[in-house]
C-alpha cells in the first residue's frame, strides 16, 4: 500500500496551492523525494508554435533549459506527439534522444494531459542505465495526471479571477476525493460536492462497462429515471454524444416528455460532460437542472475541470481496487487465495447467523498429488492445479467462492447451502475431475472433499473448518475419490496433515 500513499500525499501537495510556481515546486520535488530523481523538468506546450518550453527543471546543463523543443523532436516531444509515456532505457541506444545532462543514462517522458489534449511533459532522467521499472512508470504516470490537473487549476485561476469562488470548489473537491480510494464512495461524494458547489439539481455518474455506459452513482432533488448499476442505451441520449464525442454537450431545452430514457424525469437542462482521463473517456459526468436555459458557456471550463479531478480520483480509485484484487489472487490458478478465504468466511458466517441461513464449508484435496508431481514434474502438476481451479469455478454458482488453500488442497465457501445439498454439488465435482482428460496424464486425477455446514457443526471459523478437515482426512483414510459430509458429533478432530 505504499503506493497508495505516494499518490495520496502527492495528490494533496500538487492540489494545495493555485500559484503556478509553487504547483511546479511542488511537482519537482515530489518527483525528486518519492521518485528518488536528481533530474527533473516540467514542459510546457505553446500550442501556437507547438513547442515546448522548459518551465521549471532541477538538473540539467547550464544553458539547455533555454532550449524550446519541437514537438515529435526527441523523447519529451515523441511523448507529447503520441500522447503516451516514452522510455529509453539507455539513452546511448535511442536515437531520439537530445542531451540536457551529461550524466543522463536513462529517461522517461511523460505528456502532461488535460482531458485529450497535451498541455506539457514531465521529463525524468537517471544515471543509471534502465532505472525506471514498470511499477515505477505506472506511478509517474499516474502522478503527471495529478500534475496536470494542479497547473491548470493555476492557469485557470490566473486568467479568470472572476471565478475565484468556483475554482474554490474545484480545489476542494479535488482535495476531498483523492482521500476517497474506495470506488463507490468515491463516487457518491463526486456526486454530493458537486451538487453542493454548483447551481444544479442532479448529478449522476456514468461510467463505461465494456460496450455500455453503466449508472454508478447520483444524487439531487430531482426523480431519476436510471437505478444504480442499470445500463443505458448505448446510441441515445446527450450522454451518448459526449461519450462518443470527447467533448461537453449542454442541451437547455429539453421538451416535456421525451425523458422516458433520460436520468432523470423532471429536468429541463441538462449538461454532459465525458469524464477524461490520460486520453481515455471513463464515462459521463451528467448534470441536470428543472430550469430552462440552466447552462452557459461559461459554465463549462470550470465543471470540465471539476469532471477532469474526479475522472483522475476515478482512475486511482480503479487503481487501487486492482492491487487489493491481486492481494486476494493466487498467482498460480487465478482463484482466490487463503487470505481472501479467512476475510470472506469470516464475512458469510456473520450472514448465516444474520438471516438464519446456513452456510457449507468444503475442504477439497487433489488425491496423491505428490506421486503426480514427482512422476511428471511441476510443470504438468501447476497445470492440473490450473485446469482443477477452472473447473471448479465453472462448476459452482457465482456467490460460491473458491480458494486455493494451499499447496493442492482448496476451500470453497457454499452460502444459503445445507450438507445434503453441498454433497450433491461435490460429487459433480468429483465425477467431472475424474472424467476430465488431462493432457500429458495418462490416468484419470481425483478429488477427495470433507464437508461441514454451520450451525450444524459449529458456528465459528475454526469449528467449521476443523470439522470440514476432519471429514476430508477420513475420505483419504476411506480409500480418496469420495465425498464425506462430517458426522454431527466430533469426538476428536484428525491428526494435522503434513
Amino acid at each position: 500500500m505504499q503506493q497508495i500513499a505516494i499518490l495520496y500525499d502527492a495528490s494533496q501537495a500538487v492540489l494545495s496551492t493555485f500559484d503556478l510556481d509553487e504547483v511546479l515546486k511542488q511537482i519537482l520535488a515530489i518527483a525528486g523525494d518519492y521518485f528518488h530523481l536528481k533530474n527533473v523538468a516540467i514542459l510546457l506546450l505553446d500550442p501556437k508554435t507547438q513547442e515546448l518550453h522548459v518551465r521549471s527543471q532541477i538538473g540539467w546543463d547550464e544553458g539547455q533549459d533555454r532550449i524550446p523543443m519541437k514537438v515529435g523532436e526527441g523523447i519529451t516531444g515523441s511523448s507529447a506527439k503520441l500522447k503516451r509515456p516514452i522510455y529509453a532505457a539507455d539513452v546511448s541506444k535511442e536515437p531520439r534522444y537530445i542531451p540536457s545532462a551529461q550524466t543522463t543514462r536513462s529517461e522517461v517522458a511523460i505528456p502532461l494531459m488535460v482531458r485529450d489534449e497535451v498541455v506539457g511533459v514531465l521529463d525524468c532522467q537517471s544515471e543509471q542505465i534502465d532505472f525506471f521499472d514498470s511499477d515505477t512508470i505506472d506511478l509517474l504516470t499516474l502522478f503527471s495526471t495529478q500534475a496536470s490537473m494542479a497547473l491548470q487549476n493555476a492557469k485557470l485561476y490566473s486568467l479568470e479571477r472572476r471565478r475565484a469562488t468556483q475554482l474554490e470548489a474545484i480545489n476542494a473537491i479535488a482535495k476531498q476525493t483523492t482521500a476517497v480510494l474506495d470506488i463507490k464512495d468515491l463516487l457518491d461524494k463526486v456526486c454530493s460536492l458537486v451538487l453542493e458547489s454548483f447551481p444544479v439539481d442532479h448529478v449522476s455518474v456514468l461510467l463505461k462497462q465494456e460496450d455500455h455506459l453503466v449508472m454508478k452513482a447520483h444524487h439531487g432533488r430531482l426523480t431519476s429515471c436510471v437505478a444504480e448499476d442499470e445500463h443505458l442505451p448505448a446510441n441515445s441520449g446527450l450522454w451518448s454524444e459526449a461519450f462518443a464525442n470527447g467533448r461537453t454537450m449542454a442541451d437547455n431545452h429539453l421538451a416535456h416528455g421525451q425523458n422516458a430514457t433520460e436520468t432523470c424525469k423532471e429536468s429541463r437542462s441538462r449538461m454532459c460532460i465525458p469524464l477524461i482521463s490520460f486520453g481515455q473517456v471513463l464515462g459521463v459526468l451528467v448534470l441536470d437542472s428543472q430550469r430552462p436555459d440552466a447552462f452557459n458557456v461559461a459554465d463549462a471550463r470550470p465543471l470540465e475541470s471539476v469532471a477532469d479531478i474526479c475522472a483522475t480520483a476515478i482512475q486511482n480509485a480503479h487503481y487501487v481496487d486492482r492491487v487489493r484484487h491481486l492481494a486476494n489472487i493466487d498467482g498460480l490458478t487465478g482463484i482466490f487465495n487463503r487470505r481472501y478465504f479467512e476475510k470472506q468466511i469470516a464475512d458469510e458466517l456473520e450472514r448465516s447467523r444474520r438471516y438464519d441461513a446456513e452456510l457449507t464449508v468444503m475442504m477439497v484435496d487433489i488425491d496423491h498429488f505428490k506421486r503426480l508431481n514427482d512422476e511428471f514434474g511441476h510443470l504438468l502438476g501447476d497445470e492440473v492445479l490450473r485446469q482443477v481451479s477452472s473447473i471448479f469455478s465453472q462448476q459452482l454458482r457465482k456467490n460460491d467462492v473458491v480458494c486455493r488453500y494451499g499447496g493442492e488442497e482448496f476451500a470453497i465457501l457454499l452460502p444459503q447451502t445445507n450438507s445434503q445439498q453441498a454433497m450433491a454439488v461435490a460429487e459433480k465435482l468429483r465425477k467431472v475431475v475424474e472424467s476430465w482428460q488431462f493432457p500429458g496424464v495418462p490416468r484419470p486425477v481425483t478429488i477427495s472433499a470433507g464437508i461441514s455446514s454451520c450451525p450444524v457443526h459449529g458456528s465459528s471459523r475454526d469449528d467449521v473448518v476443523k470439522a470440514a478437515d476432519a471429514a476430508l482426512y477420513a475420505a483419504k483414510q476411506a480409500g480418496r475419490n469420495r465425498i464425506i459430509i462430517a458426522p454431527m458429533e466430533r469426538a476428536a478432530v484428525a491428526p494435522a496433515r503434513p
